[in-house]
């Protein structure tokens, strides 16, 4: 039996909220697939909290458009344990999410840690290993920073001369510009204290993002049980 008066309007505004969560979904698996690559750009290996949380932000993405195609499917044919399916899955997915979000704030400060000991460690390797050169290169570069704590910590390289960093660390980096360097011609600032501060400064969009599909989520769920409560009157009718 279909669904008639306002019913039809919530069954209308699900369809745009399925819409939405696709939309979601998609962005969780980017937000993702982008957390795991600076992640690897930044060299914290191993399974650690911070290592597997974007992998929990995958999972989440895929299931939540897994789930988004169950509601869609029940809201079109009706169908009473579809829908009520999509309300139950809809409701773990959300908590899927706040628990994720706990979790990234209480090892927000591990994750630092080990990114701080990750590239300490990765600063012995700079003179033997060209790829994790260019990686530390690069961030030296994209950072404007050198060092993990300031640009004296590459003085403690065994393999590195004392008046000497990565020509990354300069203003203007040219080929031998880090030999014998003017402290005024390089970036002093360490890189830990500079991406974690480029971390924290995004987490408010991040934050705000989180907010904003945990609202989408709850409307749908509250819509799901309409839908549901309608369709179940029309079998007891019936």
């Amino acid at each position: 039996m279909a669904v008639e008066g306002g019913m039809k309007c919530v069954k209308f505004l699900l369809y745009v909220l399925l819409l939405a969560f696709c939309a979601c979904a998609v962005g969780l698996i980017a937000v993702g697939v982008g957390a795991q690559l600076v992640l690897s750009q930044t060299i914290i290996q191993g399974a650690t909290p911070g290592s597997l949380l974007p992998v929990v932000i995958i999972a989440v993405g895929v299931f939540l458009f897994l789930v988004a195609f169950v509601g869609c499917c029940g809201a079109c044919k009706e169908n009473y344990c579809l829908m009520i399916t999509f309300a139950i899955f809809l409701s773990l997915t959300m908590l899927v999410e706040v628990a994720a979000a706990i979790a990234g704030y209480v090892f927000r400060d591990k994750v630092m840690s080990e990114f701080n000991n990750n590239f300490r460690q990765q600063m012995e390797n700079y003179p033997k290993n060209n790829h994790t050169a260019s990686i530390l290169d690069r961030m030296q570069a994209d950072f404007k920073c050198c060092g993990a704590a300031n640009y004296t910590d590459w003085e403690k390289i065994p393999s590195m001369s004392k008046n000497r960093v990565p020509d990354s660390c300069c203003i203007n980096v040219t080929v031998g510009c880090g030999i014998n360097f003017n402290e005024k011609a390089i970036h002093k600032e360490g890189c830990v204290e500079k991406i974690g501060g480029w971390l924290r400064k995004n987490v408010l969009v991040v934050a705000a993002a989180a907010l904003g599909i945990a609202f989408v989520e709850v409307l749908g769920i509250v819509f799901a049980c309409c839908l549901v409560k309608s369709i179940r009157s029309g079998y007891e009718v019936m």
